[in-house]
């Protein structure tokens, strides 16, 4: 397997989390209400999943190592896009959890800002996950020899195996600030 390997069978996931986030759309549009459990589960999901694992390869190790290479100036310019739409999406988190916790405070106008970052993130990750996998990944695996490529395989399982350590370290730095420890 290449790099790419990991990394596409990770967009399959978020994929489908996509098509989830579209199904409670359209019950939040239904019922007037949102359910701030579900956006909690879909913020931790992109924070840590798509954001920290995913694109916490790619930035680390994938991008690093292309930085080193001699890129054709197209390949370097939808790299720099790419880094720009990462942050993009951390952007649209960020403003999702505003948003929901201005809903939780009796801001039911809040809402409409629920609904409108949800459909951000649900329109931004399909194009996003595309220019990676037909686009970026054929494209800059060339400038990688086999052991390099195998040695970056290799500092990807490095790097998943520490994510849960990062997660849950995580959670205990938020719950030792609400006790104020």
């Amino acid at each position: 397997m290449k790099p790419r390997g990991p990394l596409m069978i990770e967009h399959r996931l978020i994929e489908k989390m996509i098509e989830v986030i579209k199904i409670e759309i359209n019950e939040i549009k239904s019922r007037h209400t949102a359910d701030p459990v579900f956006i909690d589960t879909v913020v931790d999901f992109i924070r840590m999943y798509a954001d920290k694992t995913h694109h916490g390869k790619e930035e680390d190790i994938l991008f690093r190592e292309l930085k080193k290479k001699k890129m054709s100036p197209e390949n370097t310019r939808v790299m720099n896009e790419l880094i720009e739409e990462h942050v993009y999406g951390r952007k649209l988190v960020g403003e999702l959890v505003e948003a929901k916790e201005n809903y939780q405070n009796g801001d039911h106008k809040s809402l409409e800002t629920i609904i409108i970052k949800l459909e951000a993130i649900v329109n931004f990750y399909p194009d996003h996950i595309r220019k990676e996998d037909d686009l970026f990944f054929p494209n800059t695996e060339a400038y990688f020899t086999n052991e390099e490529l195998d040695n970056m395989l290799e500092e990807f399982w490095e790097f998943d195996k520490n994510m849960i350590h990062t997660k849950y370290k995580a959670v205990y730095d938020d719950v030792t600030k609400q006790y104020g420890i």
